[in-house]
């Protein structure tokens, strides 16, 4: 779709440029379709993101001191490495700004990126001043984005379109802490007053709805999706191990009791699987939960955790790239959704990565039919969990014979490629992206 003049968009986007994390994906991943449907970009973010060299792209430090130590300890680490100097000047840092962050935490306990909307704000409308803006686009990732677009909007009469990432209401709650009833605020702020509202999931719209009917038809689902990856796929070559990979955060509720278990199972049942098996870990720490299991577990010898992947600077490889590329290199793919009630309105941005790489998909879903029908459809393995309390042990008997059928397909036939192109890209969500700012821009100026 190519607009029929040139618009002028500011983006609001607080994790921009941050190399893995998915709120920076979502959003610059849009960004060449963008231009290429003829969109003027300019891009407020926050520090620790990379200066982007495609768009005018602002870098705005926070003004609340808790946020704003923060920044500077990643800033300093980045620059200075976590020698005595590092530690002497985070020393001298945290002094100065301690009163006013426990001032900040005893008025206003809510998550540390909160004070980045007035530095977004501030620096939106003198730019706005400059040259006024077409559409006003906050996506999060933090709700400070999204605070600064209600802002914006009311300060320089542009419409605002609000993209929601992750449920900011857990569903069948009540919020209860200030940073839940924040969160709960801003969600019935971008119901009420933007001029459209997207959410990722048909849940989380579905929930949205029910809480703030006001919002009627300005709210919209989009399965953001990401393009392909790579012009040729890296050749998949099996190896002397059945590899399973999975790549992405560890929590206490979403954790890897579900596949150690089933693999302790086997390996009592069927050694010869557990004697073969590797279980490759990418991404952060093992969360508590999981590292219980592993201390216990004859699983745990199986298990090899690689951290996150960090930009190789021989190669000049984003850590992303590298990700990508060990995906490929994974006989099986594992997906694991969560425990938590949020993952009923979630899907996992790695899952639009992982059916990119035409290799086997192995899901856990936690009460989300829509996530389960879109791996089913592309042909791979789910187990659902949720119709009763479960936790890691109790998915284990479901679990076990779709890792026996891999397993067994890897030894005596290999598990090749599907040979399936994903359907959910990003052209596609710019698409109707694109669509809807031209309808929130129409309504706006009835």
């Amino acid at each position: 779709m190519i607009v029929n003049h040139r618009q002028r968009w500011l983006i609001l986007s607080h994790a921009f440029n941050m190399d893995g994390r998915a709120a920076s994906q979502t959003i610059t991943d849009k960004l060449p379709h963008l231009r290429k449907a003829g969109i003027e970009i300019v891009v407020l973010s926050g520090v620790l993101g990379t200066k982007d060299k495609a768009v005018e792209h602002h870098r705005l430090w926070p003004v609340g001191p808790a946020a704003l130590r923060f920044d500077l300890r990643h800033v300093l680490s980045r620059h200075l490495g976590k020698g005595l100097l590092y530690r002497v000047l985070m020393f001298i840092i945290t002094l100065v700004l301690l009163p006013g962050m426990v001032i900040e935490k005893f008025i206003w306990p809510v998550e540390n990126a909160w004070s980045w909307w007035i530095s977004a704000y501030l620096k939106g409308r003198s730019l706005a001043q400059l040259q006024p803006f077409d559409l006003i686009y906050s996506t999060g990732g933090a709700f400070a984005a999204h605070m600064a677009g209600r802002a914006l909007k009311h300060a320089t009469g542009t419409p605002w379109l609000a993209e929601v990432h992750d449920p900011m209401v857990v569903p069948g709650t009540s919020p209860t802490t200030a940073h839940q009833k924040m969160q709960a605020e801003i969600e019935r702020q971008i119901c009420t007053e933007a001029d459209v509202a997207i959410w990722f999931t048909e849940q989380a719209l579905a929930g949205a709805r029910a809480r703030h009917p006001q919002l009627g038809e300005r709210g919209k689902m989009m399965l953001p999706g990401i393009d392909r990856p790579f012009e040729q796929l890296p050749q998949y070559q099996p190896g002397g191990k059945f590899v399973i990979g999975h790549f992405g955060s560890l929590s206490p509720t979403r954790h890897l009791g579900s596949i150690l278990t089933a693999m302790t199972w086997l390996g009592q049942h069927r050694p010869d699987v557990l004697e073969a098996t590797e279980l490759h870990l990418y991404g952060g720490p093992v969360d508590s939960v999981s590292a219980g299991i592993l201390a216990s577990s004859p699983a745990g010898l199986c298990v090899r955790h690689f951290g996150r992947i960090e930009v190789d600077p021989q190669t000049g490889l984003s850590g992303r790239e590298q990700v990508l590329q060990r995906m490929r290199a994974s006989d099986v793919l594992l997906l694991l959704h969560g425990e938590d009630p949020l993952c009923e309105e979630y899907i996992p941005s790695k899952l639009y990565e992982y059916l990119w790489m035409q290799r086997p998909i192995l899901a856990v879903v936690h009460r989300n039919p829509q996530m389960a029908a879109m791996i089913r459809d592309q042909g791979h393995l789910v187990v659902e969990t949720g119709d009763i309390e479960t936790n890691g042990t109790q998915v284990k008997p479901e679990l076990t014979p779709p890792l026996t059928q891999l397993f067994d397909q890897w030894c005596t036939q290999g598990l090749p490629d599907n040979g399936r192109d994903s359907p959910y890209t990003t052209k596609a969500a710019v698409e109707r992206l694109l669509m809807w700012g031209e309808q929130c821009q129409m309504r706006f100026t009835r």
